[in-house]
């Protein structure tokens, strides 16, 4: 009775629905589960490791390196004081401003959870700063690990290389434009790091840190507002040298002046001026308008009258008297240009000139490069006066590197070859993926023209007013011009701001470098001769002495043949990292072997640069980077 008494009609009731209603929540579950798509795991982020941007010997100038966000959950910290005290002296910041900071998240629900002290932290201080938040346990605290780029050369061809942005993408030189090869789009979704390729470029970091140290002076004593200085090998069209001043600290990128950041060798162009007579002069001589023992008077000034009734009138700095087309370039003259100019057919003149390449880009490697300036007979602008304006350097407007690359017709009988800034691209083990090979331009004039032109700038420089660039011991061919500045403000020509270059060859009979320097509004005296050929002998010495150039009378050194070697000893470290200066690969190759610690050396040769510094407190799993050369 009492059994079946338990089991009453309403408890049957209640135990039923409670019943249903339980399997009815389970059914509703089971059914949602049904019909939600299969969620995936989280695909692991694809990662790729910049490749390096190094000189043509391998010398790093751009490399891979690791920064690091510090941030904390300000909400969990319960002794803000004594944390901020901890931390303040590796950061570089005072105590009261991480309090504050620290403070003001607190009381912000957006910012409690999470906030950064300091981003972008440099090897040395993470690591400091790890062994402090590992002694006191501070869990608040978190480092982000992100990809960053050092530049070991600091402001060297600072526009060339350019400079790469926190999101890991190129903004500026061969870090934009080589991007696709530094960092190429991952072929993975594994979340396997992936290796950018190595850029090697042509010029050589020491003598580009000669050159440098050249220009910096010769800005410094005219007072000049920028300088421009380019050396190529004139057989291959690889930039050995490319220096635009100001310049800007790489690693300080994001506190620069415009001035510093504008790459003026590609992106700017100028009016050339006198200079720009080598390449009017050649298109005549090479169309026959003239014989090189043909005189032609200077009195001063050029005039004619046209058929249109338009008057022509060119001035000459100087009363020449005779002169033959090699002293109007001799003597950078103006008049005789002009009447030598006058016999070319204008169709004719420009055609050479864009056989040159003005008027167009020269394809270097480099981004945002300028077309430069240079009309033709149906522009607006053009007058009956352009064409002899044009042969003496104004109404066109050039950039360095059309200067540097027309130069080449000149340097190779009348056939130009293509400038250049990249030597190869190699992948992480060394293997060449691309290695330069010159590429020739069209036949634009003569052998016996470029003969003729190159012998013409060698006389300038034996006793024409480009004689401040002669060698003496070594042949050079030069053209220095000195042109009025557009003055930007009023229109027209500025009385005070000139613009001075001075193009050279050497050796003038078979050119091996061509010289192409730029000084910009310099103070005082302006005339190129005076101001810009002694930079060229200057740079070109240090050229001839770091290629070892043979020169006339050059001494010889007997040596027996025999070479001492050492041998080397193996690396050993103890509880800081000693200075690896010096020191050659083999004696570093026993730390790779090492698995506490992580040793990328970049590079062939001898240590010349590492990071972190020596001194540095060696901890485990440290990355340290030796650079070679």
């Amino acid at each position: 009775m009492q059994v079946n008494s338990f089991f009453s009609k309403y408890r049957l009731i209640v135990l039923g629905s409670v019943g249903i209603v339980f399997t009815s929540i389970i059914l509703f579950a089971f059914a949602k589960l049904a019909v939600t798509p299969k969620q995936s795991l989280a695909t692991p982020v694809p990662q790729v490791e910049r490749g390096s941007i190094v000189d043509r010997n391998g010398k790093p100038l751009a490399v891979q390196t690791n920064f690091y966000h510090f941030g904390v959950t300000p909400k969990n910290i319960t002794d803000v004081e004594e944390f901020s005290s901890a931390v303040a002296p590796t950061l570089g910041i005072s105590k009261n401003e991480i309090t504050q900071l620290i403070e003001n998240a607190k009381s912000n629900p957006k910012t409690s959870r999470f906030i950064y002290i300091r981003k972008k932290i440099d090897q040395v201080t993470y690591e400091e700063l790890r062994q402090i938040i590992k002694e006191k346990k501070y869990t608040f605290a978190r480092f982000d690990k992100i990809p960053g780029r050092i530049y070991p050369e600091n402001e060297l061809a600072s526009q060339l290389i350019g400079y790469m942005g926190d999101d890991g993408v190129g903004l500026a030189g061969v870090e934009y434009s080589m991007q696709r090869y530094l960092s190429p789009v991952p072929k993975s979704n594994q979340g396997k790091v992936e290796q950018g390729k190595n850029v090697y470029l042509t010029i050589d970091a020491n003598l580009q840190y000669k050159l440098e140290k050249i220009a910096k002076e010769a800005l410094e004593t005219t007072q000049g507002a920028n300088i421009m200085l380019l050396a190529a090998t004139a057989k291959t069209g690889e930039i050995l040298s490319y220096v635009s001043l100001p310049s800007v600290n790489l690693n300080e990128y994001s506190s620069a002046t415009i001035e510093q950041t504008i790459d003026r060798p590609s992106i700017t162009q100028f009016e050339p001026g006198s200079v720009f007579k080598v390449f009017s002069i050649a298109s005549a001589y090479d169309e026959n308008c003239f014989r090189q023992d043909e005189l032609f008077l200077c009195d001063g000034i050029f005039e004619k009258k046209m058929t249109s009734g338009e008057k022509v009138k060119i001035t000459c700095l100087s009363h020449h008297g005779y002169l033959t087309a090699r002293g109007a370039l001799e003597m950078s003259c103006n008049d005789v240009t002009a009447q030598i100019t006058d016999r070319l057919n204008t169709e004719t003149f420009l055609a050479k000139l864009r056989g040159f390449g003005f008027g167009q880009r020269t394809g270097l490697e480099v981004p945002g490069e300028t077309t430069g300036s240079l009309k033709g007979t149906n522009d607006k602008y053009w007058s009956a006066r352009s064409k002899m304006t044009i042969s003496i350097g104004q109404e066109v407007g050039v950039s360095a590197i059309q200067m540097l690359e027309a130069a080449t017709y000149i340097a190779n009988k009348g056939k130009g070859v293509q400038l250049t800034i990249l030597s190869q691209i190699t992948d992480k083990e060394g293997n060449v993926e691309y290695s330069h090979e010159p590429v020739y331009r069209q036949q634009v004039i003569k052998p016996e023209t470029a003969e003729y032109i190159l012998s013409c700038m060698q006389t300038g420089a034996e006793k024409g007013i480009g004689w401040r660039a002669n060698l003496e011991d070594l042949s050079i061919g030069v053209k220095t011009g000195t042109a009025q500045m557009p003055d930007t403000k009023n229109g027209g020509y500025s009385e005070t701001d000139f613009l001075s270059d001075c193009l050279a060859f050497f050796p003038a009979e078979d050119p091996e470098i061509i010289l192409y320097i730029v000084i910009q509004k310099a103070q005082g005296i302006q005339f190129a001769s005076r101001i810009v050929a002694p930079v060229i002998k200057e740079s070109a010495d240090a050229i001839i002495d770091h290629l070892g150039m043979t020169r006339g009378g050059a001494a010889s050194l007997a040596h027996s043949g025999k070479i001492s070697i050492h041998a080397t000893e193996k690396m050993q470290l103890g509880e800081k990292l000693p200075d690896f200066t010096g020191k050659s690969k083999r004696e570093l190759l026993n730390l790779l072997d090492r698995t506490d610690i992580h040793v990328n050396i970049t590079g062939n040769g001898w240590v010349i640069s590492q990071e972190p510094p020596p001194g540095t407190k060696i901890t485990k799993d440290m990355n340290i980077d030796l650079y070679l050369e």
